[in-house]
């Protein structure tokens, strides 16, 4: 029997049956991994280029860290070496941080360090890691300054490096977890979060965070010598700004001047999931994307911008990660656990300025890209904040760059598994093509937004007997209820008629008969299905 009951919210992990529709792709991706000998596991790192050749520094050794505290980014999975990587050659150099000063060690041994490449300076700020002052680990409030094909060079040829880094530091510097990029002369410190003593999900107080909920800005002034920064000027906002280990992307806005997109991160002020709206960056300020759901990619990873200049059309490539959805046989599949993911996926804004998401036919080789960097090739046609031109790419298959590292899951939701030492940071290379001109392009499929969601809840679940279920019905109409086994076969359906529009709550009581564990439930109207996961425990 069905009846109505007042309404109960309770995060779940929900299964959203939405209809896909597709589009003939503007492009397609190909990966190729490619094996740099002697190239070790990385993820979280900071990096530059110079003539081919990368500057990699900072990062983890390891995986996902751990839930322990004592195990939780174990200084045995500090980076403490300088990497030089040369993919065209396949060789790799490396020179420790020990003849630096003990700051710079500290932050250049740190990971979720924000950093950007003006010309042959690579600047860092923050970043968390071991202070050997204190004794435990700190966000450092440092802003430093690399001269890279200098310290290129003395890694290959074996000479001292300490002469290429200065470094001051200031309050303001306190950061990881948010991303640094450039809009013209001006530097954007966006989001991230002070994370200051020892991880420890259990809620004891061996840490204190204090996410910026900002936008920073500032010059920085920089003559080869001194290091300075000035013009600063700060942008709060603790609804839209309260996040970190998001995606920041340069963009090509639809009036052709350069800005910034924050995509998603982690973590809503009011409940632990995602971000599913996107804040975009300019001159002048910036704006919520209010109309647009990003359901794919919402951990940093490594992200592809690209500009048709012919049709004003931007694209983001973003490459797996960790995200809140992914798509299972044509199904949007909701997961609160927010689990690691295989989902290639591109946000498109067209010209007038409007977003739309896609998942590419093609997936990651596995669980991989949480914490990875896509490094751009030099020699690519690009704007002058790394935006790849789309229109000066002569070729129909162009290799654009790479992606290194990340984190490599064995499964999907390790960290609440507490499995989190399974996991590793991925010493794969992966070059990436970029397909267009292709007489049979891949389908790229529609995500539509969730305006027209019926937005399925249903608790407790697992469950012993009753289960409520709510949704949110957008016109009148009659609802069908139906519970399937794992095969696909009914066991039982029940008719809602007479509806009205509104949110809506329901009780039902579950057979104790049946047999087997995991049932799928499907809410169908006659404009949309929704379908959920049901453990029933019979004890």
């Amino acid at each position: 029997m069905i009846k109505s009951l007042k309404y109960l919210f309770i995060l779940f992990t929900l299964f959203v049956s939405l209809r896909l529709s597709a589009q003939n792709a503007p492009f397609d991706i190909r990966l190729v991994p490619v094996n740099v000998s002697g190239l070790g596991g990385l993820q979280s790192f900071a990096f530059g280029q110079y003539e081919g050749k990368w500057l990699i520094l900072g990062g983890r050794l390891d995986g996902l860290h751990r839930r322990q505290p004592f195990a939780a980014f174990d200084v045995a999975g500090n980076n403490n070496l300088i990497i030089v990587v040369d993919p065209n050659l396949k060789k790799v150099w490396t020179a420790n941080l020990s003849s630096l000063p003990v700051s710079v060690q500290e932050q250049l041994s740190s990971t979720n360090i924000e950093f950007h490449q003006e010309d042959d300076r690579l600047y860092l700020i923050g970043g968390y890691g071991f202070n050997s002052s204190s004794a435990t680990r700190k966000t450092f409030d440092n802003l430093t300054a690399v001269d890279v094909p200098a310290v290129i060079d003395a890694v290959i040829n074996g000479t001292s490096v300490k002469d290429h880094f200065r470094q001051i530091s200031d309050p303001v510097f306190a950061v990881t977890g948010g991303h640094l990029k450039k809009i013209k002369d001006t530097y954007y410190l966006v989001g991230g979060n002070k994370f200051d003593g020892n991880y420890n999900p259990m809620g004891n107080p061996t840490f204190t965070q204090v996410y910026t909920d900002a936008i920073r800005m500032f010059n920085i002034v920089d003559d080869g010598t001194t290091l300075q920064f000035s013009n600063y000027k700060e942008i709060k906002d603790a609804a839209n700004l309260h996040r970190r280990d998001y995606n920041a992307v340069p963009q090509i806005l639809q009036d052709g001047k350069e800005g910034i997109t924050a995509f998603s991160g982690v973590f809503q002020p009011s409940v632990d999931l995602p971000f599913l709206h996107s804040v975009t960056i300019n001159e002048t300020g910036y704006a919520v994307d209010t109309g647009f759901q990003q359901y794919y990619n919402h951990y940093h990873c490594a992200v592809l911008p690209l500009y048709d200049a012919q049709q004003n059309n931007m694209h983001s490539v973003f490459f797996g990660g960790i995200a809140q959805y992914f798509d299972s046989a044509g199904v949007l599949v909701q997961d609160n656990n927010v689990p690691f993911v295989k989902t290639i996926a591109r946000v498109s804004r067209n010209s007038s300025g409007k977003l739309s998401e896609y998942k590419l036919p093609v997936d990651m080789p596995g669980l991989l890209g949480a914490g990875a960097e896509f490094i751009l090739k030099e020699d690519v046609p690009c704007y002058s904040n790394d935006v790849v031109k789309m229109n000066e790419l002569s070729n129909d298959t162009t290799l654009l760059g790479y992606i290194f590292g990340g984190i490599n899951s064995p499964a999907p939701n390790i960290f609440s598994n507490n499995n989190s030492g399974l996991s590793s940071a991925s010493n794969t290379v992966f070059e990436v093509y970029l397909i267009k001109n292709k007489i049979s392009t891949g389908i790229h499929k529609l995500n539509p937004q969730s305006t027209g969601s019926l937005k399925m809840q249903i608790s407790p679940n697992p469950s012993k007997g009753q289960i409520r279920i709510q949704f949110d019905l957008q016109k009148g109409s009659e609802v069908k209820v139906s519970l399937y086994d794992v095969n696909g076969k009914k066991i039982e359906e029940n008719k809602l008629e007479h509806l009205q529009a509104g949110m809506q709550v329901f009780i039902q009581t579950i057979d104790q008969s049946l047999t087997g564990s995991v049932y799928y439930l499907t809410l169908e109207t006659p404009y949309e299905t929704a379908t959920q996961k049901l453990v029933i425990k019979n004890e």
